[in-house]
């Protein structure tokens, strides 16, 4: 290759021919392999090793064209051990803009406004922001709307995944718990609800179970139970009481409330009250007692009024029109607060 000027020497080392030392001689021609050699520009370029010691540029020694020449004369028993060249540095500048193509790049596919350069150097479409999961799937996209979605690649709570937004969230899963809060170590809170960041209500797991609060996070808000089911109603009277037909019982407590429906077909004597002797909970009234009411649907339409008293689980039935009543068709409710 053809050069103008010198011939660059880059990153390498040139150690010139040995000199001999002239008595009351400064001045030395450099060669290099018998022929003169044509001076860097650079003096720090040059190692000079004296008497064994390294020389300091332009303090100890300076150089001009092919001469290289000491700051004083050397004499009769100094030694020039070596002089050495380092190689030239080659500055091809900052391209200009626009100067540097695609081909020099090696990068493939199409550039234009809507591809990015990606690290392998191919362009690819910018499309949706997302993170992959090392393999050939979407784990997480970010959509045009700034919604994160999870294993979705379309907003909308009717599409599986998890999607998160300052609009709202959601997460969907067909056939299966879209959502698990497990909290380990203690009881306590597991999500808490709030209303311009106030607490309005909370919902903490407890030994029993769990516990909503609802209208606040106070004691007063805690409902802390609720169940539902059935029972077979025991009958008993003023006197003898059989089941004919049609025994039932249902049951709903919410909290410390329990409402209670029952009845049955009996077959009976004139009875002046019936009972059952099994509600599903023990009461518990600070004083008086609880009513409801009931009616003996078959053969008079009388209406009865259903009564508990404070720590029982029996409940009467006592006609308003105080007559004694057999075979009596019974259909009966009550409200009573228990513990």
């Amino acid at each position: 290759m053809a050069y103008i000027g010198k011939t660059p020497v880059l990153g390498n080392f040139v150690k010139l021919d040995a000199i001999s030392v002239v008595n009351g001689q400064a001045a030395y021609t450099m060669q290099n392999g018998g022929v003169n050699f044509t001076s860097y520009d650079n003096v720090n370029q040059f190692l000079v090793s004296l008497n064994g010691i390294l020389q300091s540029p332009t303090d100890s020694f300076t150089v001009s064209g092919s001469t290289l020449t000491f700051a004083s004369n050397l004499s009769t028993g100094d030694v020039i051990d070596f002089v050495m060249v380092l190689g030239n540095t080659l500055d091809v500048g900052t391209p200009s803009d626009n100067t540097v193509s695609l081909a020099k790049l090696t990068a493939t596919g199409t550039k234009d406004a809507t591809t990015f350069l990606r690290g392998d150097n191919t362009f690819a479409a910018a499309g949706s922001p997302s993170i992959d999961d090392n393999g050939d799937a979407t784990a997480i996209t970010i959509d045009s709307d700034e919604k994160v979605l999870i294993n979705k690649t379309s907003a909308g709570s009717a599409n599986v995944g998890a999607e998160f937004s300052s609009s709202g969230s959601s997460m969907t899963r067909s056939g299966g718990t879209p959502l698990i809060i497990n909290r380990t170590t203690n009881f306590g809170e597991l999500i808490k609800f709030r209303k311009d960041n106030s607490d309005v209500g909370k919902i903490d797991c407890t030994s029993a179970g769990i516990g909503i609060y609802l209208g606040g996070t106070a004691a007063a808000n805690n409902l802390d139970d609720y169940e539902e089911g059935t029972f077979t109603p025991t009958w008993t009277g003023s006197s003898s009481v059989s089941v004919a037909s049609g025994n039932y019982g249902y049951y709903t407590k919410i909290g410390n409330v329990v409402t209670v429906h029952f009845g049955a077909v009996l077959s009976s004597s004139s009875n002046s009250y019936y009972a059952i002797t099994n509600a599903p909970f023990q009461s518990n009234i600070a004083s008086g007692s609880a009513m409801g009411s009931a009616r003996e649907y078959g053969h008079t339409g009388y209406s009865y009024v259903t009564i508990m008293g404070d720590n029982s689980t029996t409940i009467s039935m006592v006609s308003y029109q105080n007559n004694a009543v057999a075979n009596a068709y019974l259909a009966c409710s009550l409200t009573y607060r228990t513990d």
